[in-house]
Formats: structure tokens, C-alpha cells, sequence
């Protein structure tokens, strides 16, 4: 028997990933490799603040990793929670083109027995 989709995803970081301006904040950090909050803020429509905010989200989830930098920490992707989060995606993907597939059996049967 396999293990439920709901049971393999992990909540808190789909929710992290959620948010389109942590999302963006990804992409700036995969883009260019690391960022500070003070370096993502000039690229984002948010505050310094809610960008520090945000990458603590990100960094409690594991998909950034923080380093001391001065006054600052700088902030990369963690590789390998990005590719989890990947395959947590193409799993969920999956399990739901399954189901699609199943629902489109079913209502091509009720169809062929109302056409009948």
C-alpha cells in the first residue's frame, strides 16, 4: 500500500514556498548565487525588515542557510531541501494526474452507460 501524498509532503515548507515574495527571493538567491536582506531589499517591492523577515522563514525551513557577513548574514539556497521540495512537487504532481485520470475513466463510464 503507499504511503498517502499528504502524509509525504512537508506543511511548513510548502507554506514558506507559498508566499510569492519568498518565492522571488529564491530566484534572486538561485540568480545570483547568495544575497543579504540588505542586497535582496533593493530588488524587492518590501521593506529591509520584511526581508530579513521572510528569510527567517526560509532559513527555519532549511531552503537557506545563513553565514555571518559583517552586520549582516548572507544567505544561499540549501541545495539539497530545494531538491526535496522538487520531489515533494513532482510526488504531489503525480499523485494528482493519477487521480485526474481516474475521475476521467469514471465519468467516460457514466457517459457510455447514459449514452446507451
Amino acid at each position: 500500500m503507499s504511503t498517502p501524498v499528504a502524509e509525504k509532503v512537508d506543511d511548513d515548507l510548502w507554506s514558506a514556498i507559498g508566499d510569492p515574495t519568498r518565492r522571488r527571493m529564491l530566484d534572486l538567491l538561485l540568480i545570483e548565487g547568495d544575497g543579504t536582506a540588505t542586497t535582496l531589499s533593493q530588488r524587492l517591492p518590501v521593506t529591509r525588515q520584511a526581508v530579513a523577515k521572510h528569510l527567517g522563514v526560509l532559513d527555519r525551513v532549511g531552503l537557506v542557510r545563513a553565514t555571518p557577513a559583517g552586520r549582516e548574514k548572507r544567505y544561499r539556497v540549501d541545495d539539497a531541501q530545494l531538491a526535496r521540495a522538487v520531489a515533494q512537487l513532482s510526488s504531489v504532481g503525480s499523485a494528482w494526474d493519477a487521480r485526474l485520470q481516474r475521475i476521467k475513466r469514471i465519468a467516460e463510464a457514466i457517459q457510455r452507460t447514459q449514452q446507451d
